[in-house]
């Protein structure tokens, strides 16, 4: 026999070495087509043999032997040899295939493992039957039967590229004589399995399976290929096996849930696949299948119940978390759950020859799930729960892989997601709706077409999904054609794992709870939970003739389109075999798919009221165009405007480094037109004899961005490049053509540039859309524009075919004069806190921050909170060029008032800040608590120099964004928490900054009125009663009721204002009648309680109509559309998005008032008592509904609006004017006014905590003339009271004013006022403090009326007196005369350190009511006269800070002057 190939391959293949070597073209571009075949006919015996020349990575599957009964000269060449029929047979991987079909599993040596160098050939003997060789080695008969004249078939497929035919005479004789010594010794004593066929027993019997890959021909004992996994005899009691051991089921499935361990018959090799496929699942248990590995023998195992019991040697995943042992040590391994697997799911392990374990789903590697692994170990699986029955698989299916390598293959294509029809290949499957589809839902045109018939009547049930599941890198796409404007909400598309021929469709997909990924407004669901919550355009805004789309891409991840733009990652790890799905929900009423084929026309009726045409929808207006400037790009340059603006930082001193490429090769016909927006005339003249006077080059290249190193101008890149300067043409940076129709040098701000690559090839240049004819010919497809912002060319947009530029992000589009120059608002100037980074030295009265040492320890935050859309600036001051780095800015929760006092409060650069949540940015990196989010952001702060202004902002949508010499970078990060700080990193090089912002008033805060919602307290309501509002805006009444919807426990009474929950503790969800209108005040109250459970209500808004709402069994689980308030935290579609918000609800005693507003700014707020929280949540839809959960405790509530006035105006808040005094104002900034809540919300009459120290107080030996009758001056400052005042922790009093921390955990009982000191304001302009006392010195005290009294006696000295009574604390002053005379009283504005029992002694006493013993502490509240005491340290021995707020080197006062304390109030704290 010829050893070599016959002439006629397959198209892709090429003979070299006289027909001796195949070798397939496009390697890394193709993977078939590649078959060859041998010169002539297989003689009986003879070996048709080939080595292994070269392999590639970019495919699975390689090399393909074989034999057919087809002659070359004739033969069609299919694209694979498993595609030859008529007498072919084919080894591929470890299977025999016969015509395409597999015959047998799991034979001889793997050929996908093979490496460069080995060499495997095929042989058919005179019995006619089919032997695979490898490096030698006989595999044994593969098949038999064979025709008398075959020839031999190699595939170069996959990884395999080239191979060469190599002799094999001597290979041959060896083999035989070892055949023939190895028969005659025979295998005594093997015993076989029954159903073993009969080529593998003649295998056996002829020792033809001994194989080892790469091992020499003599030593060692290798294992036999045919040694397949199977299950073990020995397993689990409910297990029953079948299928030679290759199927697993657990018997009595609905009666029993565990003793279903099995574990494979060998330990496993490494890289050996593990793989098992779900036969059958049942729904009656919680929990499926775990699947993992142990090193204990099954032999010597004394099987568990359930694989987790095993202590020792055992790894499993379960659901979506690894357990060793037992225990878990992975919480989230991946995001697949193998509890929401489906029948037919696969599910693999491998154990690495490294020894890490990996998981595969579907095939899809899950990553390492442990780096360690015993090196005997056996695969086990628990089928527990709802897991019956397994079988095991193998990853050697040829379609498998095949259809893995189409994939990849569409991966490659240019493009992607479009419909291509070859002449050799077969059509590809049409995109088109599944006829099983919602019931309100029909499918028309051919498939093509969904819609709502009756999209009117219903807003749901309108789920429609592909035909069939989506290619990897596939696009589905559809319009939305019509639209109603009834409802709220519009479409949804995703995808999901279910097929819809077996599929029980919901009312909107977001109800299904597995496999299932949806876009929904602006956020991401997987299986009914919110998974990214700001996440590209929001669905609901879309119009008639807009177009979404969804695509899962080859590495498993998932993209949402809007128009045509892809709106980023939504989520990862999502399975291949995945169906499109689209939810006609709300207003979206018809959709149609889109692909290359003929579309229909939108609907007669699209431009009705109900259709209008959005205006950012090009698909149907004008041809889509998606293109952008690339991310990569020169060093100098900044892109914008969502891709579209590219703009040359420093422009003043920097002329170069500044290219940008379109982000995708522009197409045939395609025009590419920019914008001229800004140009500089810093650059005239020649530098080293470079004339920079242009306009920016304009070109095309044949490079990828990835693949370009940026140079620093265009004419430095000299292959494969074609552009203008000024009039010349150039090519690879040398002039090819002068005088060309157009002159670069003459155009100006404003004028237009375009190109466009024709179908001929040909390059044409536009100026001002008017063509210039022909530049160059000949070039290649597949080419990027290219722009150098050369010169005097700033900045440029992408204007022509793409979307609409947005002018409000861009930049200055005149001349680098127009860029804002900083003007500070009118107002107060902002100021750095004086807590601070140890190595910061502040001046200017807190305006200037400096460095004075080091390169770090430099972080400085802003004094106040920012406002919305406020910002905050900084000038750079100095700089210091020893030091690498620059200066961070950002924004943070962490209040600088919490920052400890002492040097290591602060970490020594903003990137370790992460005590509470922070974004920085750090050069052109955006970072959240160090970690990074996103790269390439605007400026790189790096280059800041002396003069340079930096500013940070948070935008009113809770965005941050960064603002260089006054441009604003676009955002930097989203979801901001609402009370945010600046802060400012002087690191590295920067030295010094000053602020020049200004904190604006919108009015003179000084006579600006209180307002309830942030200035509230109720801390010093005896001063001022509540003033009548005057001039109060439009106020109306408004009649509100519960909806005849409702949870099933709840029953509606009192014409609908009252809502009961009647039965268990949920099902108890109301919702109002009526939308809630702008600036209403919805307040319910609560009736009662009922003790029995935990937890209480929630309320909040829903942006849908709850007319014919299935409400859920709590509040919590309404995941569309749905804002609520939960305890003291806000929920968002189920998602906290916020939390210490206002009071905790659970604590509301019953009497309790809560309201709900939407203000015209569409900010939800809560009020409590009257007491507004805050903003809770912003972007409100309009119309909503108030949405209530009788949950737990809380069982009636009832309406109480009807009662009240609607608040009007523009505000949002109940204003009321006050009296300011000086107190009130410091240095111009308005401090908190209190003011009294109305009395009958005086939550004391059902406090518990002060009803128990009110019975405290009753038994000590007080005189009633002592205390104040009126019972709203009592007030209980326990955690629940407190937060439903919405009282701050710490408060200013006195002239000057002077800090206090209100006495959180006591009970105050107002002592009766002294007219006397009414009348000189002594509660306004004394300061404010606390006096620990004993219970015996209280009576004392109060017949005083003060703490140091003419006969001498100190209430509270450093001593304590053996008589109680007495109070003897008396401790002279040092070298005084007349000690017994001469006293002092310690005092402090904090009750943490006068609270200690050293000051304030427990006493024991019995509850009259419950009977229990408690122990109580007493203290007053005092007013101290202003320059009477003198303020020192500490004197208990406190290592640690008392009290935040105050310095231990400050928080003692102590006072000898008589009448300078007056008595306020008895505080009493019972344990």
């Amino acid at each position: 026999m010829a050893a070599e190939f016959h002439q006629r391959t397959g198209k892709l293949v090429v003979l070299l070495n006289g027909n001796r070597t195949a070798k397939r073209n496009k390697p890394t571009e193709e993977f078939n087509h590649g078959l060859a075949m041998s010169q002539e006919a297989l003689g009986d015996g003879q070996v048709f043999q080939v080595r292994i020349d070269r392999k590639v990575n970019s495919w699975s599957g390689s090399i393909e032997i074989g034999v057919t009964a087809l002659d070359p000269n004739t033969l069609d060449f299919p694209s694979s040899a498993t595609g030859l029929k008529g007498g072919s047979w084919i080894i591929s991987g470890c299977s025999v295939l016969r015509d395409g079909r597999s015959v047998l599993e799991e034979y001889g040596q793997d050929l996908d493992q093979l490496s460069e160098g080995d060499k495997v050939g095929i042989q058919r003997t005179a019995g006619g039957e089919l032997h695979l060789w490898v490096n030698g080695r006989d595999c044994g008969v593969a098949a038999s039967g064979l025709p008398p004249q075959v020839w031999g078939v190699v595939d170069l497929y996959g990884k395999c590229t080239q191979v060469t035919v190599v002799g094999c005479d001597n290979v041959f004789r060896r083999e035989e004589t070892r055949r023939a010594a190895t028969t005659e010794e025979g295998f005594v004593g093997m015993e076989l399995s029954d159903v073993v066929n009969n080529a593998i027993l003649t295998a056996y019997s002829g020792s033809l399976l001994n194989v080892s890959l790469g091992s020499p021909l003599d030593g060692g004992c290798s294992v036999t290929s045919n040694d397949a996994l199977l299950f073990h005899e020995k397993c689990g009691t409910l297990i029953k096996l079948s299928n030679s051991n290759k199927t697993a089921e657990r018997r009595r499935p609905l009666d029993e849930f565990n003793n279903g361990v099995v574990m494979t018959n060998r330990p496993l090799r490494d890289n050996e696949m593990f793989e098992i496929r779900i036969d059958k699942l049942v729904d009656k248990w919680s929990g499926s299948i775990e699947i993992g590995i142990t090193m204990h023998n099954p032999n010597n195992l004394d099987y568990p119940a359930t694989m987790t019991n095993l202590r020792s040697g055992t790894i499993m995943m379960s659901g979506c978390g690894i357990l060793t042992n037992g225990k878990g040590t992975r919480r989230e391994y991946c995001e697949f759950s193998l509890d929401e697997l489906q029948e037919g799911d696969h599910i693999g392990l491998m154990r690495k020859s490294s020894g890490a374990l990996h998981f595969y789903i579907n095939g899809i590697d899950q990553g390492v799930a442990a780096t360690q692994t015993l090196p005997t170990v056996y695969g086990v699986v628990d089928l527990y729960g709802m897991a019956v029955k397994v079988t095991i698989v193998h990853n050697h299916n040829h379609s498998d892989r095949l259809r893995r390598n189409n994939a990849i293959m569409r991966a490659l294509s240019p493009d992607v997601g479009r419909r291509v029809f070859d002449s050799g290949d077969a059509e590809v499957e049409r995109l088109l709706f599944h006829p099983n589809c919602g019931q309100k839902a029909a499918i028309v045109c051919d498939g093509r077409t969904a819609l709502r018939p009756h999209a009117t009547d219903d807003f749901n049930h309108g789920v429609v999904l592909s035909n069939r599941s989506l290619r990897s890198n596939e696009i589905f796409q559809v319009r939305i054609d019509k639209m109603v404007d009834k409802w709220a909400g519009s479409i949804e598309i995703g995808v999901t794992t279910h097929n819809p021929a077996y599929l029980q469709l919901p009312s909107t997909m977001t109800n299904l709870r597995s496999g299932t990924w949806m876009m929904t407004g602006n956020g991401v669901m997987h299986n009914g939970t919110t998974i990214l919550d700001e996440y590209g355009h929001n669905l609901d805004r879309l119009k008639a003739g807009d177009t979404v789309g969804v695509m899962r891409k080859e590495d498993g991840s998932l993209h949402f389109f809007v128009n045509n733009v892809d709106q980023g990652l939504a989520a990862s790890n999502v399975p291949s075999n995945v169906y499109a799905v689209v939810d006609l929900y709300g207003q979206a009423a018809q959709a149609t798919i889109i692909d290359d084929i003929d579309l229909p026309p939108l609907p007669d009726d699209s431009l009705d009221g109900n259709n209008q045409i959005s205006p950012c929808s090009l698909f149907s207006l004008t041809p889509s165009n998606d293109l952008r400037f690339h991310h990569l790009h020169g060093n100098n340059a900044v892109i914008s405007n969502g891709g579209r603006t590219a703009f040359r930082q420093n422009c003043r001193s920097e002329f170069n480094d500044a290219i940008v490429m379109s982000s995708r090769a522009l197409r045939e016909g395609e025009m590419f037109e920019i914008l001229i927006q800004k140009m500089v005339d810093r650059w005239s003249g020649s530098i080293e004899a470079v004339n920079i006077e242009t306009p920016p080059y304009l070109g095309v290249t044949a490079i990828r961005p990835e693949d370009l190193e940026f140079p620093s101008t265009m004419t430095d890149i000299d292959y494969d490049t074609w552009m203008l300067s000024g009039t010349a043409i150039m090519q690879d940076g040398n002039t090819m053509r002068n005088n060309y129709g157009c002159d670069l040098d003459s155009l100006t701000t404003g004028s237009r540039i375009g190109m466009m690559r024709s179908l001929n090839g040909d390059l044409h240049y536009y100026i001002n859309g008017v063509d210039q004819g022909v530049a160059c010919s000949g070039l290649p497809p597949e080419l990027y524009a290219v722009v150098d912002l050369y010169g005097q060319c700033v900045q440029v947009s992408i204007t022509s075919g793409s979307l609409p530029v947005d002018n409000s992000l861009s930049l200055s589009n005149v001349t680098e004069k127009s860029f804002p120059a900083h003007s500070p608002a009118p107002g107060i100037a902002h100021r750095f806190h004086a807590n601070c980074g140890k190595n910061v030295a502040l001046q200017s009265d807190g305006c200037r921050a400096v460095r004075v040492h080091g390169f770090s320890h430099g972080i400085v935050f802003s004094i106040k909170e920012l406002r919305s859309d406020e910002v905050f600036e900084v000038k750079v001051d100095e700089i210091d060029e020893q030091w690498s780095g620059s200066l961070h800015i950002g924004l943070t929760t962490l209040q600088p008032s919490d920052v400890p006092c002492t040097s290591s409060g602060l970490p020594p650069s903003l990137l370790e800040l992460r005590s509470k949540v922070s974004w920085l940015v750090s050069g052109s990196e955006i970072r959240r608590n160090g970690t990074l989010q996103k790269q390439n952001y605007g400026c790189s702060l790096e280059r800041l120099t002396v003069g340079n202004r930096v500013g940070v902002k948070r935008g009113g949508d809770d965005t941050m964004h960064v603002f260089v010499d006054g441009v604003d970078m676009g955002v930097a990060a989203a979801g901001i928490a609402k009370n945010v700080f600046a802060v400012v990193d002087l690191y590295g090089k920067v030295v010094s900054v000053s602020i020049v912002s200004s904190s604006a008033l919108e009015e003179t805060e000084s006579m600006k009125p209180p307002s309830m919602s942030s200035d509230s307290c109720s801390e010093e309501e005896e001063e001022e009663e509540l003033a009548p509002c005057e001039n109060e805006a439009s106020v109306f009444m408004a009649t509100i009721e519960f909806m005849e919807n409702h949870g099933r426990n709840i029953l509606l009474s009192n014409e609908g204002h009252t809502a009961t929950r009647v039965a268990s503790y949920n099902q108890g969800v109301v919702a109002s009648a009526q939308p809630l209108p702008r600036q209403l005040l919805f307040k319910i109250q609560i009736d009662r309680l009922n003790s029995q459970w935990t937890s209480s209500l929630s309320l909040g808004v829903i942006g849908n109509c709850p007319e014919r709402f299935n409400f859920p069994g709590t509040a919590s689980s309404i995941k569309r559309s749905a804002w609520l308030i939960q305890r003291d935290s806000v929920f968002h579609n189920s998602l906290k998005i916020c939390d210490n918000y206002g009071p905790n609800l659970d604590t509301c005693p019953e009497g309790t008032v809560l309201g709900l507003l939407v203000d015209n700014a569409h900010a939800l707020h809560l009020f409590v008592n009257g007491m507004d929280q805050g903003v809770a949540a912003q972007d409100i839809p309009n119309p909503c509904f108030v949405v209530i959960d009788l949950y737990g405790q809380c069982e009636q509530v009832t309406i109480v609006t009807n009662d009240v006035m609607a608040i009007g105006g523009d505000g949002g808040h109940l204003r009321c004017q006050g009296d300011l005094e000086k107190a009130d104002v410091v240095d111009g900034i308005k401090e908190n006014l209190c003011w009294t809540p109305p009395p009958e919300v005086n939550p004391m009459k059902t406090c518990e905590y002060q009803a128990l120290c009110a019975r405290f107080k009753e038994l000590l030996p007080l005189p009633d003339g002592y205390f104040n009758e009126e019972l709203k001056c009592n007030l209980c400052y326990c955690e629940s009271c407190h937060k439903l005042r919405g009282d701050e922790a710490y408060y200013k009093r006195g002239d000057p004013p002077k800090d206090y921390a209100l006495p959180f955990g006591w009970c105050r009982f107002a002592l009766r006022l002294n007219p006397r000191c009414e009348v000189a304001n002594v509660y306004k302009k004394w300061h404010t403090a606390y006096h620990g006392t004993s219970v015996g010195a209280l009576r004392r005290a109060l017949d005083h009326g003060e703490l140091v009294s003419a006969g001498g006696a100190s209430i509270f000295c450093s001593k304590q007196a053996k008589v109680e009574l007495q109070n003897g604390y008396n401790e002279p002053e040092e070298n005084s005369v007349q000690e017994k005379d001469i006293v002092k009283v310690n005092l402090s504005p904090t009750m943490r350190y006068v609270g200690l029992d050293r000051f304030c002694p427990k006493i024991q006493f019995k509850d009259l009511k419950s009977q229990r013993h408690h122990q109580a502490q007493v203290a007053f509240q005092v007013c101290v006269r202003p320059g009477s005491y003198k303020v020192g340290p500490q004197s208990v021995g406190a290592s640690e800070s008392i009290d935040p707020r105050f310095s231990n080197n400050e928080i003692e006062w102590v006072t000898k002057e008589r009448a300078s304390t007056v008595l306020y109030g008895l505080l009493i704290r019972v344990e």
